[in-house]
This record gives structure tokens, sequence and C-alpha cells, in this order.
């Protein structure tokens, strides 16, 4: 009985979101060409996956993957390294790159997520100055931004998606809209925006509404879940070879750097990242439509716009977002054997349990979930390789909740 209710409300689940998910479709469709024609614009052989190593000196590889980067994004020069270990660790040293002692950076969207917070925490170290500015009822605030803003202000940073925050992702257009702020005030101003989890959302990248950089992970949407590591850097040149000197050093900037990895993999990665990122929005769509039926808050709604991959659903009590993660992790096609356990991890104020059954290690763009343990107890899914898959997981994990006393079906289902 159990199993043929929830198979019926996994049926009006699929029934109700149909028309969100032909939207995203034709979005995905868009994207998916504007890829396939940058690939073709520079001549992309398979002479650009043989690599390099030692310094890199000459590596048709990594300037042809950087200018395809730069194409595709709208940007006037891009790097992609796998040298990059995380998003936090690009972000930062892109940050680095611009600032110097006396310099402010103004943090435009509330409060970092932990990672990154704990980073920006050792700029006054720097004689750099930090300040955040205030969400608005969860949006960001234009007229704070500006009298947050002084003639000692260097750069303003502008996070994308939502990390651990009550709040919605920023669409292209509100992230074009703080930018237009910014520069009213004063045009020198960069703007740097975190892209983690945005990319190929919609049918537009930030420099293409004033961002002076973007940073993201290949682990993310970028990479289409095959990429191994590695994270970008897209935005203006000038810009762009001081980020690449604060990776390597002064003097050596893009010119250097060996492609390390299985470029094919970067390449691959990205002509597939409009397709996997639509996967994993159907993916998360679907998570809403399900968990919303069964009478939990999620954010955003099903029938919401998205401007990245995240989902969130209110799990409530602890006990109830454990068990949930570790049924994901079981779920999972790798390390299903693996019990996440909650636990305190660099850079996170709260412990923080994980489930991630992924090809690649931490690989977000595959399905994954997470959440620091606090009040009121969210749960982060992120990703998804394929619908189907999020649907059986999703649908399996589901069972076992209920099964378990954790889930209760709504009176209005019986």
């Amino acid at each position: 009985m159990t199993r043929d209710l929830l198979n019926k409300i996994v049926e009006k689940t699929e029934h109700e979101i149909e028309p969100y998910i032909d939207l995203i479709r034709d979005r995905s469709l868009a994207n998916h060409a504007r890829v396939l024609r940058s690939f073709r614009e520079l001549n992309v052989s398979d002479f650009c996956f043989n690599g390099s190593t030692g310094y890199g000196y000459g590596d048709v590889s990594r300037d042809t993957l950087d200018n395809l980067y730069a194409l595709i994004f709208g940007a006037e020069s891009a790097i992609v390294r796998t040298q990059f270990v995380s998003g936090t660790h690009a972000i930062f040293k892109t940050v680095f790159s611009v600032l110097r002692p006396g310099d402010e950076l103004v943090f435009s969207t509330g409060t970092p997520y932990d990672t990154l917070k704990r980073a920006f925490s050792q700029l006054g170290e720097w004689d750099i100055h930090y300040k955040e500015v205030p969400l608005s009822r969860g949006l960001p605030n234009l007229e704070e931004i500006r009298r947050s803003l002084s003639p000692k202000t260097k750069a303003v940073m502008i996070q994308r998606s939502r990390g651990y925050q009550d709040r919605h992702s920023l669409s292209i257009k509100e992230i074009g809209e703080i930018i237009d702020a910014v520069k009213g005030y004063r045009s020198e101003i960069i703007c740097i925006v975190d892209n983690c989890y945005g990319e190929f959302v919609e049918d537009k990248e930030p420099p293409q509404v004033g961002a002076d950089l973007t940073v993201g992970s290949l682990i993310k949407n970028p990479g289409g879940g095959i990429a191994p590591a590695g994270g970008y850097v897209a935005g203006k040149k000038d810009l762009i070879e001081e980020a690449a000197e604060s990776l390597t050093a002064p003097g050596l900037g893009t010119s250097i750097g060996a492609s390390l990895a299985d470029v094919r993999t970067l390449y691959q990665g990205l002509f597939l990242a409009p397709h996997i990122v639509n996967e994993a929005l159907k993916g998360a769509i679907f998570a809403a439509g399900l968990y919303s039926n069964l009478g939990f808050e999620v954010s955003p709604h099903y029938s919401e716009k998205r401007s990245d991959i995240v989902q969130a659903v209110k799990m409530g009590t602890p006990e109830r977002l454990k068990e949930f993660c570790r049924y994901i992790q079981n779920q999972s096609p790798v390390d299903s054997m693996a019990v996440p356990e909650p636990s305190f991890l660099p850079g996170y104020a709260d412990p923080v349990i994980m489930a991630a059954g992924t090809f690649v290690q931490g690989s977000s763009i595959e399905l994954s979930a997470d959440a620091p343990l606090r009040p009121p107890y969210w749960v982060y899914l992120q990703g998804g390789l394929t619908y189907e898959y999020t649907k059986i997981i999703l649908t399996e994990v589901t069972h076992q909740l209920i099964e378990g006393g954790s889930i209760a079906y709504p009176s209005n289902l019986l």
C-alpha cells in the first residue's frame, strides 16, 4: 500500500512539473547551441586533447580551453586550471589578486557561505578592509549597497547561489542590477561574481551583464560531471592576467601551467554541461514537487524560476535530516556502503553532514545532499547527472523514510 501510494504521488508530481520542465528544456537547447558554435569557431581538434607537462609553455590545449570559456561566457579572457583545488580556492585567489593593503572589499549579498567567510576573515592581516551588506527580506539591498561603497572600495563581491542561507539564488538580471548600482558610484570598482552552481542555468553568464571577473568550479556545472578537478576565472583581460599571476607568480601569468589532467575530459565536460545542467534542474524540480506534495517546505518551489541547481528542503529535525542524507548515500552508485556522519569540516562553523556517492570526489553536479546541523535543518540537494537517476533515488529514499516513520503522508493524500 505504501509503495502504491508513493507511486501515485510521484505520478502526480511529474504531471504537475511537466510545464516547468518544458521551459528549462528550451533554455538548454539555446545554451547547447552556443557551446557548439564556440567549439567550431575555435577549431577545436583532437590535438587539443594532448595536454602538457612541466612548465606548460606553448600549451595549445590550455590556451584553446581558456579561449573557449571566454567565448562561451562572453568575456575578454579566461583561465581554466586544474591547479584550482576548489571553488573557494579559485574565488579567494581571484579576489586577492586585485586587492592591495588599504583597499576595501564589499560583500554585497549578505554573509558568504562558511568556507569563504573563513577565508575573507584573514584579509585584515594584509590591511584589507572587509564589510558585508545585509540582505533585505532575502534580496540584495541596492540602496544599502550604494551606501556601503567608499573611496577605498576596490572590489565588490556577488554570490549568485544561496549557499546555506535562507534566500533565493540571484538571476543574471539581479546580478546586472547590482553591478549597475556599483558602477554608477564609480566605474573602476571591480565586480566579482561567484558563479558556482549557476553556469548554464540561464541563457547568459555574468560577464554579459558587466561582471569584471566571474569565478566557478569545474566539479560543478561547467565540468559536465566528468571534469576531475579545477576551476575557472573569466572576465577582463588585464584582470585575468592578475588572477593568473596570483595562482602562479608575478610575471608568469597565463603563459605557464601544465594541463596535467586528461584534458579531453575538460573539453568534453564543457560540451556536455548544458545538457547535464538541464538534467540536474529537472531533478531539482522533481524534488521540489515531490516534497511539496508530501507537506514539506521547499525552496525554490517547483513553479519558480531558477538561477542555480540547488534545491532546499526543510527537514525540520536533525534526526530526519541525518536519515535523509544517509539514505541518499545508501542509494548512490559509489560508496553506497558508507554512512555519513555530521562532523566539523575545515571552514565550517557547524557540524556538516554530506552525502555524495559521486564518481568525482565532492562533485556537486552529481547528485549530493548536504547540510549544516543547525535549525531549521534545511537539506541542500545539488546536481544529478540524469533525471532518471534523481527520480529513482529520491523515490526510494522517500519510501525508506516513510517505512521508518520519519515521514507521514498528508491526510489529504490518504
